[in-house]
């Protein structure tokens, strides 16, 4: 089959794309990728079977709501214009678009005309991401018109991939029926995070976050909290990989706190990169503040950090209370920057708790990961694109049903279940 992903974003450093692509090809699919690329990277190359056309350039800068979606649009114009383009050669199977924004999905408008199956995979919930990141109302004329745009771009696709089970209930709650939504989590690729041993000579202990640095992800407040225990732990260093709006802030803020040589500051790398920093750390950290945004999105981070076998801090969000438990992250207060202090010093003074809550998230990472839930997302392309025309009213995917109409998305309540047990 043909398949064309459309994101707005960079493929080398996005985990879920990347995943997606590489499964896909690794069976066979001709897989194309249309997304952003950075200045002085090739506009076309094959990397790992995937053939990726970066149509523009991001710098993650934006301050304002204009220079935002004016980015995005001339994005979306030229996807249009892209896809349809390579539809007249390349008859697509499936086309699969990553939010955000939601209203890309009809950049497969060409390719649907032409028989192809559209997925919108929905990353994050445009409505909630945009009021917190712009400090609007949630009943405010734009967020509502967000919403909006919401159940137009769903409507459109063929199926809707939900990327946790707090917002698949929000989704067929206000946008898309049950039976054309499906949880997919980001789960991590295991032949990108997989731990082969620590390659560091030095004895310092590290700290990392890597990820986006927007406000929501509190790294400011990671950064406070470790001006709390530096003297204390003279021979620790926290380093954070990311780019984002916050970026500003938080060099200005290292400086501030007298934190340069101490706290280091890196451009984001590639996945594989990444994984080599994770597994030359000894503690993670995820300091997401419980606004409208974070407090139900998901972050992949934690998940990489158990599969690397790092133990890790994460803030006490809905989401995250959802899934996981006391024992296999160590919670600290979302926001408190002296809880989050605590939870560090806690765990620079005691390697055994830190060596039990990696043996214990190890476990819990038997039944998340891509390994186990690379067959779900084939046998979805799959039956999108009448390979496979065994369906029923109910299909299953290895404890991830297609819900239907009337069924409860959510599993147990992680809270309740034994230690390591995942649901």
């Amino acid at each position: 089959m043909n398949i064309c992903m459309v994101a707005y974003t960079f493929y080398e450093s996005d985990n879920r794309v990347m995943r997606y692509s590489e499964a896909l090809a690794a069976r066979g699919d001709q897989v194309e990728v249309i997304c952003l690329g950075r200045k002085g990277q090739l506009a076309a190359e094959v990397l790992r079977g995937v053939r990726v056309f970066r149509i523009q350039t991001r710098a993650r800068d934006e301050k304002t709501k204009r220079s935002y979606l004016f980015r995005i649009v001339q994005f979306f114009l030229k996807a249009v214009a892209v896809v349809a383009g390579r539809s007249m050669h390349t008859r697509y199977s499936v086309v699969h678009v990553h939010s955000m924004p939601d209203f890309l999905v009809f950049a497969g408008s060409g390719a649907r005309l032409l028989g192809a199956k559209l997925i919108l995979d929905i990353h994050d919930l445009l409505p909630e991401f945009y009021t917190a990141k712009f400090k609007i109302s949630p009943s405010s004329v734009t967020a509502n018109l967000l919403r909006l745009e919401e159940r137009l771009s769903t409507s459109f696709a063929d199926h809707v991939i939900a990327p946790n089970h707090l917002w698949h209930e929000k989704l067929i709650s206000r946008s898309v029926p049950a039976s054309k939504c499906t949880v997919i989590m980001n789960y991590p690729d295991t032949q990108i995070f997989s731990r082969r041993g620590p390659t560091r000579t030095s004895s310092k202990f590290v700290m990392i976050y890597p990820g986006s640095l927007n406000a929501h992800q509190g790294v400011d407040v990671a950064i406070k909290a470790f001006a709390k225990i530096k003297d204390r732990f003279p021979a620790t260093e926290f380093r954070i990989f990311g780019e984002g709006p916050a970026l500003g802030n938080i060099v200005h803020l290292v400086s501030e706190l007298g934190l340069n040589g101490r706290v280091l500051v890196h451009k984001p790398v590639p996945l594989h990169e990444i994984a080599a920093e994770i597994q030359n750390s000894d503690l993670g950290v995820v300091p997401k503040r419980n606004d409208l945004f974070g407090d139900e999105a998901f972050s992949t981070k934690i998940f990489e950090f158990m599969v690397m076998k790092v133990p890790v801090i994460v803030s006490d969000t809905r989401i995250d209370r959802f899934y996981f438990n006391d024992e296999v992250v160590t919670f600290c207060e979302s926001g408190n920057v002296d809880s989050l202090a605590d939870c560090m010093t806690r765990l620079i003074e005691d390697p055994n708790a830190r060596q039990r809550q990696v043996m214990r998230a190890e476990h819990f990472m038997e039944n998340y990961n891509w390994d186990v839930k690379r067959r779900d997302y084939l046998e979805l392309v799959d039956r999108l694109s009448h390979k496979d025309q065994l369906l029923s009213s109910r299909v299953e995917v290895r404890g991830e049903p297609l819900i239907t109409k009337g069924e409860s998305p959510i599993p147990e309540d992680p809270r309740h279940r034994q230690s390591g047990q995942p649901t």
